[in-house]
């Protein structure tokens, strides 16, 4: 059985202050995603703004992991390091997921920027900003998980495109990562699936591609990538279940 920890309505106040402030470093990142820009200074931005609102870089508390963000290119789908030699250019489609630890609780966001990229491509990444505003509508007390994933499945699938199997949205909480994990795909039967509950707080992720699922492991030994080089796309926000519906909290 999944150990689901509900907050209260104090501890979701707490948290939509900590996401208020990731909603500031966000919007500051997608303006610094430009032509020319290196995923190197889009982490070093993010460092600066995240300590200049007073918190920490959630993703740097993950064991292992030294960066207060995850910057992918194309078919870079999650977890890209990011690194100087990683320069924008046109024509490119740039995820940036960031994190952020304040009073005691993370918050969790990602977001995907084309740069000069054609009218396909931005029906791709029109498809991810629409798949995850239905599946936040779904976040409602009585609902089911099964809800935010067919919710995301069926959008990505009505445009041609393909949810990614081998990766999951979670909670979040005191712990970056808590249960349950949210699929961008429906699985077994509706019945069988958690059923959602006020307290309950989401990282709502929607990651797909334009070609196959299959994704591996780059040889940094962190970042996920597309097996056949096709674009892929993330779309994040955190999202926390209350009496009045779904409150975003990033």
């Amino acid at each position: 059985m999944e150990k689901i920890n509900l907050k209260t309505e104090e501890e979701i106040v707490k948290m939509a202050q900590c996401g208020k402030k990731l909603n500031f470093v966000k919007n500051e990142l997608k303006k610094a995603v430009r032509v020319r820009a290196n995923a190197l200074e889009i982490e070093e931005l993010a460092q600066k703004l995240i300590k200049k609102v007073g918190g920490k870089p959630s993703f740097a508390m993950v064991k292992g992991y030294h960066w207060a963000t995850c910057v992918n290119v194309n078919e870079g789908l999650v977890h890209g390091i990011p690194k100087k030699e990683v320069v924008f250019k046109k024509g490119d489609v740039v995820s940036v997921d960031v994190g952020l630890y304040d009073g005691g609780f993370h918050t969790d966001t990602s977001f995907t920027v084309g740069l000069g990229v054609t009218p396909k491509i931005e029906l791709f990444l029109k498809t991810g900003e629409k798949a995850l505003k239905k599946a936040i509508s779904c976040a409602k007390e009585k609902n089911r998980i099964y809800d935010l994933s067919k919710a995301i499945e069926d959008q990505i699938k009505q445009d041609g495109f393909t949810p990614i199997y081998a990766l999951v949205g979670h909670g979040v909480g005191r712990a970056l990562h808590e249960e349950p994990a949210i699929p961008c795909f429906t699985q077994g039967k509706k019945e069988d699936s958690l059923q959602i509950k006020n307290g309950l707080v989401l990282a709502i992720e929607v990651m797909y591609t334009m070609g196959d699922a299959e994704v591996e492991i780059d040889k940094d030994g962190w970042t996920i990538l597309m097996r056949d080089g096709k674009i892929s796309a993330l779309y994040e926000e955190t999202v926390a279940v209350t009496r009045s519906g779904p409150c975003v909290l990033t």
